[in-house]
């Protein structure tokens, strides 16, 4: 990229789209800070975060890793070696953003005045001319920005999405101003002319677009676009390009407004498209929007887990072949999960489409969930959707990005539930919480209250302070008309018996229905109240005959929620099972170790050794189904999301 012949007009051109930054994205969403949770599902599990999963990390960080001594090292100035890995400083930003959401979810003198400690060894940290990496600064500062592969960008990203949280939590600028000299010292580097920078690991484009939505400052906003035109020109140098030979790897094969396919490792690929569909909300590039919607529809269509994970190999912590999703094997890595639910909500946001959020709701409460224990101190690196009994949630990761990255999604719930527009509210996700709109001159406050997913009713209660005319856009989730997924990549076997009912002041309300959004356009009134019936019903799933793993199985789902039989819940043994033709099932409310919920019984069949001891036969039998994200949580044991409606194999065992 040119900038010296091209920065005038470049400067003009952006300025007239940020001056239309408003008018051109579709929806805003509203962000955590002005979001109350009082939902009886999320709630329990943002303290859990603030306590135990944040204690975690901090115990991680402080004693039993070297990740706050990098930064204190790199302060003294005295040659003090690096402990860890090159890019361990992100685990300590993710932490702190953690930290941030959860101040504002449950205030905490003791957790703020960590995080303020922390903020303050990485400020004293911080080099003279803006830079801050640990790694680069106990090893050898000659070396800095040579390796496109050594994370030193992706660190930076998360340092800017902590401190855009921690700021917006607390209005303390300490590390904001940090994170503003960093990226600086970054645009100033790079974006010159004859200095290709290709990101080894992405994640810097969202940080800056978070930064940039923050400060309004427009140099941001060209810094993500341009580290998403450096992709795909062949200027790669590192280990991805020179060892591995592999650029498509990290999206690198084929420049971002080009790309068709989803390629490489899972959680790169989510960040990339995430910041991918922030700029373009903001710039209305169209070369972004046919990316990002080709690339979406070739994974959701393609190569996704029931689940919403994505990923299904481990070599590459990402994708294969189309239609390649093994159950027992499958990677579907928490942290991919997150991306999706990063990804998802940009999508929306961009193009107003609810497909997008069944999506998002998809990964959020499944994919991404499964990989937070119940007692918030245990973590999946890995999401199988089958186990014989050998998966064990871990404590800790040598490459710990999953502990803090579901952290922080579990603690910012709020961002994904609202969203606005010029004269539009839009509810997006069922939480129970609180929030405030501002229409035109009026003040609307809006309370919703639900006990969703383990069961359908809505209240939405809005109190405005006067009469005043807007749009309540409320989503109607695919699974509740007949959709498992867009695209089709998983089907319900039989249609729902119940439909979606909305009603206003208790009385059957006509709507129209956009883009998978009831629109409900009217004068409302201080204390008007609407009530959404969602059809939580008990579906059996199947998936596209070309899932060969999946191919004669079905799944179970009821509402948002994918569930899985394990053997603590059905005598130790969930592989001896069929689905018959015509299955019964019904609802009954359990637990799982304090975590209340909804379990399923199925009437199903059980395989068992004929008297003889020569044949086999099937029986009746009864099997309880809990839902996915809460499995592996009582010890090891075998679990299967997807059930075998014929007998393929016989495994002869003692």
């Amino acid at each position: 990229m040119q900038h010296t012949t091209k920065i005038s007009l470049i400067a003009a051109s952006m300025f007239c789209l940020n001056v239309l930054h408003v008018q051109a994205q579709r929806i805003q969403p509203v962000r955590f800070s002005d979001v109350t949770i009082h939902d009886s599902f999320w709630k329990p599990k943002q303290e859990k975060v603030a306590t135990a999963t944040l204690n975690a990390c901090i115990i991680q960080t402080e004693e039993k890793s070297g990740r706050i001594r990098n930064f204190e090292k790199a302060a003294r100035k005295q040659g003090e070696k690096h402990e860890g890995i090159y890019y361990d400083d992100s685990d300590v930003y993710k932490a702190i953003e953690a930290m941030a959401y959860s101040l504002k979810n449950r205030p905490d003198a003791a957790l703020e005045k960590k995080a303020d400690e922390w903020i303050d060894k990485i400020a004293a940290a911080q080099q003279p001319d803006g830079y801050l990496n640990t790694f680069y600064t106990l090893t050898d500062m000659s070396q800095r920005w040579t390796d496109m592969e050594k994370h030193e960008d992706y660190c930076a990203g998360h340092l800017m999405e902590a401190a855009v949280a921690y700021y917006n939590t607390t209005g303390k600028r300490k590390l904001l101003d940090v994170a503003i000299r960093f990226a600086d010292h970054i645009d100033s580097t790079f974006r010159v002319v004859n200095r290709p920078w290709v990101s080894g690991h992405q994640e810097i484009e969202l940080a800056l677009m978070k930064l940039y939505h923050l400060t309004k400052e427009d140099r941001y906003l060209k810094l993500a676009d341009w580290f998403l035109d450096q992709r795909g020109r062949g200027n790669g140098k590192g280990k991805i390009w020179d060892e591995w030979k592999d650029p498509a790897y990290c999206q690198d094969d084929v420049p971002v407004k080009q790309q068709k396919e989803i390629t490489g490792h899972a959680v790169r690929a989510m960040y990339q498209y995430t910041g991918a569909a922030d700029v373009a909300a903001v710039t209305q590039d169209p070369g972004y929007l046919t990316a990002m919607t080709t690339v979406w529809e070739d994974v959701v269509y393609r190569n996704m887990y029931l689940t919403g994970g994505i990923g299904s190999s481990g070599s590459n912590e990402g994708f294969s072949e189309d239609y390649d999703l093994p159950n027992g094997s499958a990677y579907s890595e928490t942290c991919a999960s997150v991306g999706m639910v990063f990804w998802n909500q940009r999508m929306n946001a961009l193009t107003g489409d609810a497909k997008y959020v069944d999506v998002l709701e998809r990964s959020l409460y499944n994919g991404a969930l499964d990989g937070l224990s119940l007692t918030g101190d245990l973590f999946f690196y890995g999401n199988p959707l089958s186990s014989m009994g050998n998966n064990a949630r871990n404590a800790w990761f040598g490459t710990a990005c999953c502990p803090s990255n579901i952290a922080r999604l579990v603690a910012s719930v709020g961002d994904y539930i609202y969203g606005k527009s010029e004269n539009k509210i839009w509810v997006n996700l069922f939480v129970g919480s609180d929030t405030r709109f501002q229409i035109g001159k009026t003040s609307v406050p809006l309370f919703m209250e639900t006990n969703y997913p383990w069961d359908g009713h809505v209240k939405i209660k809005m109190t405005p302070s006067q009469k005043v005319k807007y749009a309540l856009n409320i989503r109607i989730p695919g699974w509740a008309a007949n959709t498992a997924v867009p695209g089709e990549l998983y089907s319900f076997k039989t249609a729902g018996i119940e439909k979606v009912q909305i009603l206003l002041n208790g009385k059957p309300l006509d709507y129209q229905l956009d883009k998978g959004y009831a629109v409900i356009d009217r004068t409302w009134q201080n204390g008007d109240e609407i009530e959404v019936k969602l059809p939580v019903e008990v579906r059996q799933v199947k998936a596209r005959k070309e899932v060969k793993a999946n191919e004669d199985r079905i799944a179970l789902q009821r509402g948002p929620l994918v569930y899985c039989v394990e053997g603590a819940d059905n005598a130790g043994e969930v592989w001896n099972l069929l689905v018959p033709e015509n299955p019964t099932f019904s609802i009954q409310n359990g637990q799982v170790l304090d975590e209340s919920i909804v379990s399923i019984q199925a009437s199903l069949l059980k395989v068992e050794p004929a008297a003889d001891g020569l044949n086999v036969q099937t029986k009746p039998q009864l099997v309880n189904a809990i839902p996915y994200y809460t499995w592996a949580n009582r010890g090891k044991g075998p679990m299967q999301v997807w059930l075998p409606s014929k007998m393929k194999h016989i495994r002869i065992a003692e």
